[in-house]
C-alpha cells in the first residue's frame, strides 16, 4: 500500500527530502509526474495522456502531501518508508485505499525510474 500523511502533521518538512520518488509535497504546492522520476508523460484514468511536467492539482492545501501514485514506500531503495521513520509526529501511515503488494511496488518504481 501507499504511505499518506494524515491531518496530524505539523509541516516540518522533515518527509519530504528522504523521499526517494520525490512523491511528498508541501501543502499548496502542484506536483508533476517528472519530479524525481524519469517520467516524460503519462497516461492517466480515462486514457488521457500528460505531460509528466505539467503541474497537477495539490491533493492538500493545509499539509505535506503523498501521492500515491508515486509513492513505492521506498521498496527497491529502503527496508522501510523513510517518510515515517523520520516523522517526529508519526503521522506517515499506511493508506487503506491504496493496497499493493511488493511485486507492485516493485513494478511500480521500475516505471516511475524507466528501469523496466
Amino acid at each position: 500500500m501507499a504511505i499518506m500523511i494524515t491531518d496530524e502533521c505539523i509541516n516540518c518538512g522533515a518527509c519530504e527530502p528522504e523521499c526517494p520518488n520525490t512523491a511528498i509535497y508541501e501543502g499548496g504546492a502542484a506536483w508533476r509526474w517528472s519530479d524525481g522520476t524519469a517520467l516524460k508523460e503519462v497516461t492517466i484514468d480515462g486514457g488521457a495522456t500528460v505531460s509528466g511536467v505539467a503541474p497537477q492539482t495539490p491533493i492538500s492545501d493545509e499539509y505535506y502531501y503523498i501521492v500515491s501514485d508515486k509513492c513505492t514506500e521506498c521498496v527497491g531503495f529502503h527496508e522501510e518508508p523513510q517518510c515515517a521513520a523520520v516523522c517526529p509526529v508519526d503521522c506517515c501511515v499506511d493508506d487503506p485505499d491504496y493496497r499493493e503488494s511488493r511485486e507492485k511496488l516493485t513494478s511500480k518504481k521500475d516505471w516511475l525510474h524507466g528501469e523496466g
